[in-house]
């Protein structure tokens, strides 16, 4: 699936690189996924059922609309550069068909996990204390609303996989190799499930 003829279907523009330099040393370049390899994840682990996808580091949008596009996932996208936010708007105004996407320009730890967030995408969008924050709001959502809570990691860092596995309650339930040229063991979805706590 070659990601300009994916974003000319969808009516958006989500591929190109960050200009300039981040804000902050916790914030990590704008990167998108393949939609090729998005393709691959939500067909090896659809969402299913109820709940709202939340992608952190939302970049673009490219995650929200093509989950719109194949499921008709709810979603937010929470983008901390106000340049990336700002065309995440913009595809939001031009992308076929009516969606329920809202796009939050801020930061991923000051974000407000609502209770029907079910889906937390993560591509290293920033530093491990930042993740470890944003993954305890997670946690402290699910024990004031009790639901199952799926994180999914692409290209995953050690340091996220070490914190989920050691200090959480999130169990690994899909690993999803690539099929990359390069032998990176990185290359891969992780996806972790959080069981309802009621």
């Amino acid at each position: 699936m070659d990601d300009q003829q994916m974003d000319r279907q969808l009516n958006i523009h989500t591929g190109g690189e960050q200009m300039g330099f981040n804000a902050s040393m916790h914030e990590h370049r704008f990167e998108v996924t393949p939609y090729a390899w998005l393709d691959r994840l939500f067909k090896e682990h659809t969402l299913k059922g109820s709940g709202r996808l939340v992608d952190f580091g939302s970049g673009k949008g490219r995650l929200n609309f093509f989950a719109h596009h194949v499921f008709g996932t709810p979603s937010a996208g929470v983008e901390v550069d106000p340049s990336l936010h700002e065309a995440s708007l913009r595809n939001l105004k031009r992308f076929k068909g009516k969606a329920d996407i809202e796009f939050i320009n801020g930061y991923a730890q000051e974000y407000e996990i609502q209770p029907d967030d079910r889906w937390f995408y993560f591509f290293n969008p920033f530093s491990d204390p930042v993740f470890m924050t944003v993954i305890d709001r997670i946690l402290a959502s699910a024990a004031d609303h009790p639901r199952e809570i799926e994180v999914i990691l692409f290209y995953p860092a050690i340091e996220y996989t070490d914190f989920l596995e050691r200090r959480t309650a999130f169990e690994l339930i899909s690993d999803i190799a690539l099929p990359v040229e390069a032998d990176d063991p990185r290359e891969r979805f992780l996806v972790y499930r959080l069981p309802r706590w009621d």
